[in-house]
């Protein structure tokens, strides 16, 4: 009789030498927060909370049903997820992280601007600075394009207590951008008016890639009309313009706070509001 024993005396021996449990970090799972299933892959934002099951929503609109407790990533970190806390009492804050002040009317407008290339930056900036904006009497408008930025300053007038902030897309050296942006420094109204930008494409791009279930945004390739772009790689309606306004009210639903925002546009905007409110 072979009396090896290949397996060890005990095959129950180092039972106990189980991983020590690791304590996940616990987050709520408030509207819109980006999460991750780790059994599935599936990547959405928080749409509802329903019993003990989280609901979540991917970039193309499919939407899935997980139980709260552990099994998530939020940014590639393990997390355990739990339903929102009730609401607590304190010192609120806006959209773009400043502390809310009490309600009240907006002030007066100054006679201050701040002016953004197109729609989609006036809407995106509304939606994070709106409350802080109006509480500093700062009205946006668009341009509709930076080509005739120098027209627009000429009919407006820059000058002491009367200035003008500028964002534009795409302002990175040797840019179309960044040669009118010094043209305006160079020129009369220089003093009171500044210039600043992302270096974006569109300011699509200024929302982070994971708020969409992304890891980064697409590579459009310079042949095709980036917004077109954008939407055939994720699979949306583009033919028309209408279809180009819904995408972007699907992106732009995904932000709630200054956190969904890349640094590189919220220094930017801060910037501006800083300039045109300085007394």
């Amino acid at each position: 009789m072979n009396t090896d024993d290949r397996y060890g005396s005990d095959v129950l021996a180092d039972f106990s030498r189980r991983p020590a449990k690791i304590d996940l970090p616990v987050v709520e799972a408030v509207t819109d927060l980006v999460l991750e299933d780790v059994a599935s892959d599936f990547c959405g934002s928080v749409v509802r909370i329903e019993g003990r099951m989280v609901e979540l929503e991917d970039w193309k609109g499919r939407r899935r049903m997980f139980p709260l407790g552990p099994g998530f990533l939020l940014e590639g970190t393990p997390v355990a997820v739990r339903a929102p806390r009730t609401k607590q009492t304190g010192l609120g804050r806006t959209a773009s992280g400043s502390i809310a002040g009490p309600q009240e009317r907006a002030r007066v407008a100054r006679a201050s601007r701040i002016f953004v290339e197109g729609r989609h930056d006036a809407e995106l900036v509304e939606k994070v600075w709106g409350s802080d904006l109006r509480a500093e009497g700062v009205v946006v408008e668009y341009l509709e394009g930076v080509d005739h930025l120098e027209e627009v300053l000429a009919e407006f007038r820059p000058g002491p207590g009367r200035r003008v902030g500028v964002l534009v897309d795409h302002l990175v050296p040797n840019s179309k951008e960044s040669r009118i942006a010094e043209k305006v420094a160079r020129g009369p109204h220089g003093a009171n008016v500044i210039v600043v930008g992302h270096p974006y494409v569109d300011v699509w791009q200024s929302v982070k890639p994971a708020r969409l279930g992304l890891t980064e945004w697409p590579v459009i390739p310079r042949s095709i009309e980036w917004k077109h772009g954008i939407c055939e790689a994720f699979g949306w309606p583009h033919a028309e313009q209408a279809d180009i306004a819904r995408a972007w009210q699907r992106i732009l639903s995904r932000v709630s706070t200054y956190t969904d925002l890349e640094p590189e546009l919220l220094g930017r905007v801060e910037q501006l509001i800083d300039f045109v409110t300085a007394e």
